[in-house]
């Protein structure tokens, strides 16, 4: 390993973890990539033991699958898994977006607006990495200001799973979420329609849903310590 790559201070538990959900949000690291712990261990700057805590909190949440004798692989959801995380998004989502309608404050609207803002010069610039994360980034956004840490910590965990089934079963190179969408649903929140941001939501995860293709696989080819941003 070259010495820029290696850390200047060990990464912490939280750190680790983090690093390794963005990767997989940003569709960097392909579902059944092999997550060597010695690999992982140098590019974070710790010992085996702390990476196996952080195998084992991502496994926890599904996002790694830990397998006797062979180790601890990126999770590699089949079509079944796929259909029920956007069942379950289709029962959190619309429920997040009439919350955030029946409550429309200016600050809420206002941090909304930004992050629209946000993906659109993403947009403008063809910066697809960013634009991947952002579109991404706007589900939770509304799970945060809806104010229900459990509704938060579940659709992130859910967000994370789609990001893995996209990039088995869709290019990596189109964002799942169309960014009028977006629009749409923001503008159905800031007139206090909850009821029309609800349908948008659920037309935009059946779009999202419509796009995969079950017979796809991941792309092949990738380097473990850029994908981490080491």
């Amino acid at each position: 390993m070259s010495p820029k790559s290696i850390p200047a201070r060990p990464a912490t538990q939280d750190e680790m973890v983090e690093r390794i959900m963005r990767a997989v949000v940003e569709r960097r690291l392909p579902p059944g990539t092999k997550l060597i712990e010695e690999r992982l261990a140098g590019i974070f700057g710790v010992n085996r033991a702390r990476i196996r805590a952080v195998l084992t909190c991502l496994a926890h949440e599904g996002i790694v699958t830990l397998h006797a004798n062979r180790g601890a692989f990126v999770s590699v959801p089949t079509e079944q898994q796929a259909r029920e995380v956007f069942e379950v998004r289709r029962l959190l989502e619309p429920a997040i977006v009439q919350t955030l309608a029946a409550r429309a404050e200016r600050t809420l609207v206002s941090r909304l607006n930004g992050h629209l803002q946000k993906e659109a010069d993403a947009l403008a610039h063809a910066d697809q990495r960013a634009l991947i994360r952002l579109t991404g980034q706007f589900h939770l956004l509304l799970a945060e200001l809806a104010g229900n840490a459990l509704m938060l910590r579940l659709l992130r965990e859910m967000e994370t799973l789609t990001s893995l089934i996209i990039y088995l079963y869709e290019s990596p190179d189109l964002p799942a979420c169309r960014g009028n969408d977006h629009v749409a649903i923001v503008a159905a929140i800031t007139q206090g329609d909850g009821a029309r941001a609800a349908r948008l939501m659920l037309a935009h995860l059946a779009e999202v849903e419509a796009g995969l293709d079950m017979r796809g696989q991941a792309p092949a080819g990738f380097d473990l310590a850029e994908a981490l941003g080491a």
